[in-house]
């Protein structure tokens, strides 16, 4: 069998590496690459249109190498019979390189080429309305704040786009988007379709950036794989449903439920419980053996009633009808017991509850998800992650990574796959930053970015649930944390297809967990590695001039 690739994502710099090392210790010539470049942008062009013949394209150029592609895309177009005009933005002295190269091949050619030294005249030679818009103007390269003319050239394409009802194409990354981050730098052109080169750039697959890209292309250009190994930086890919193959296979006959793992799920408080049991569900759903739910002692009636497939053990409670120190010495003894836990859904802020959290990690002999309020103590001191011996996941959304770091969700979401590796290899722990695009980190340094979510997941509880398939996942054979993260949002896309997003809420998701499995099996049983479903995020094994597609969800921030 088959096992299909990760999709690896890139920085700009790991991108300018890679073509770096294909000139120069694999002699491809860059403008060979260039050409294969312009070449696929063009072919996806004719895709759009349907039939490029006698279409007016206005292709919008930089002075740098992505204006190069789009100088190459303007050529194979006009061969193909389009009538593509380019607008050069910028100073035409300073393209150099490739980029010169093919500007001198499309004004050699008599190609349209209206050059806009000022930006309110100039653009008033262009066509009104074209069939379709190439925003070929600043690429990956840019850094700061976008700004003249770029930011009027940028407002105009979005502007034609929709005075004319035509549809934009995007060479590498919608110019105004952060290569890097996904962040808007001012302006950005909003996309329908967006070819990005060799590998896509970290900023397409993270928010908002992504929302800007439309129907994200993975062209391969010619860059030899072995240009692509061993490059500096952290790795990072996408996660998958390859991910989460180990979870698609039959169990054998014999297997019972001591093999697939027991978690304690350490949760809840006066008010609170309904975390907990969505934290047992989830854990259930994923296929963990056995769950045993502890908590604090006055509720465990409640819990009973509450969860039929779990077991629960009740624990000595402080005042707040809470976890508190008097439950540590059970709460360990239970941990012990088991193969992994659950620590921290509905437990509250009481003090006694944060000294008794911050006395648990420390003494925790099994790995363990720290998450919701259990992130809150920690945030009081953050040692005790250093301290620990056992293997910690962390779940935080946004403001309770903020609150980690001392710092405001807004800062956490500029730079969240930077914002979360730090901290994985700071402390020592794998970090899940969930939101839109959910994030894994693990402390050597690789990064995973979730595929999968729906904005139907913006509800109470959706967080409890992913925490117990991590921990459930974590005391079986299949430790994969990425695997959760990736099966959770598609759980809640199914979810969301059966009753719309505003209606779903967590335990919805939780019950879509065996559809999101059986959907996986349905997919490694078909063997169809280059074009799989339900996520097409294979790469490997293009050749140059094809194309694979990258699904990406319209997402928002979730619990």
């Amino acid at each position: 069998m088959r096992v299909p690739k990760p999709t690896r994502v890139v920085t700009a710099e790991q991108m300018r590496e890679m073509d770096r090392r294909a000139s120069e210790e694999f002699g491809v010539p860059s403008l060979f690459l260039m050409e294969n470049a312009g070449r696929a942008v063009a072919d996806e062009a004719a895709r759009m249109l349907g039939d490029a013949r006698g279409k007016v394209i206005l292709v919008v150029c930089g002075p740098g190498n992505n204006g190069g592609d789009g100088f190459v895309a303007a050529r194979h177009l006009s061969q193909a019979g389009a009538l593509p005009v380019i607008v050069y933005v910028g100073d035409r002295d300073k393209a150099k390189g490739d980029a010169l190269a093919n500007i001198k091949i499309a004004e050699g050619m008599g190609l349209d080429v209206v050059v806009i030294a000022d930006l309110r005249r100039d653009w008033a030679k262009t066509p009104d309305r074209p069939e379709l818009i190439i925003d070929a103007l600043l690429g990956t390269g840019i850094k700061g704040e976008v700004r003249e003319p770029y930011a009027g050239a940028i407002a105009r394409i979005n502007g034609g786009a929709t005075s004319s009802d035509c549809s934009v194409l995007a060479v590498d990354i919608p110019s105004g988007v952060d290569a890097d981050t996904g962040q808007l730098l001012g302006p950005a052109v909003k996309a329908d379709v967006t070819v990005t080169l060799a590998l896509p750039k970290i900023g397409l697959v993270t928010y908002p950036g992504a929302s800007w890209v439309g129907e994200l292309v993975v062209a391969d250009i010619g860059i030899p794989e072995e240009a692509m190994r061993g490059i500096p930086g952290d790795a990072t890919y996408l996660a998958g449903w390859h991910n989460a193959i180990g979870l698609a296979f039959l169990r054998p006959q014999d297997a019972h439920k001591g093999h697939y793992g027991h978690v304690a799920i350490v949760a809840g408080s006066v008010g609170m419980t309904g975390a907990a049991a969505l934290a047992a569900m989830g854990a259930l759903r994923i296929g963990t053996g056995l769950v045993t739910v502890a908590v604090p002692e006055s509720l465990n009636d409640i819990m009973e009633v509450k969860l039929t497939e779990a077991m629960t053990i009740p624990v000595p409670e402080g005042k707040a009808r809470a976890f508190g120190l008097a439950s540590l010495d059970r709460t360990l003894a239970i941990i012990a017991e088991r193969d992994a836990a659950v620590i921290g859904p509905g437990f509250g802020r009481d003090e006694d509850t944060i000294a008794f959290t911050l006395k648990l990690i420390r003494k925790l002999t099994k790995p363990a998800i720290i998450d919701a309020d259990a992130l809150y103590a920690v945030s009081r001191d953050l040692s005790v992650l250093d301290k620990c011996k056992a293997p910690l996941v962390i779940t935080p959304h946004p403001g309770e990574m903020a609150t980690l770091l001392g710092t405001t969700a807004e800062q956490v979401q500029s730079n969240r796959l930077g914002t979360a590796r730090a901290f994985a290899k700071e402390h020592g722990v794998a970090v899940v930053l969930k939101g839109a695009g959910s994030v894994i980190a693990r402390p050597e340094g690789t990064a995973y970015i979730n595929t999968t979510g729906t904005p139907g997941m913006a509800t109470g509880g959706t967080g409890d649930v992913l925490s117990g398939m991590i921990g459930g996942l974590l005391a079986g054979p299949h430790a994969a944390v990425e695997a959760a993260v990736y099966l959770h949002g598609r759980a809640g896309e199914i979810a969301a297809q059966r009753l719309g997003e505003a209606a779903m809420i967590a335990g919805d998701v939780a019950d879509s967990i065996g559809c999101a499995l059986l959907e996986l099996r349905q997919t490694v049983e078909s063997d169809m590695w280059e074009d799989p479903l339900p996520r097409p995020v294979s790469v490997g094994g293009a050749r140059v001039g094809t194309v694979a597609r990258i699904d990406l969800p319209e997402i928002s921030p979730r619990e």
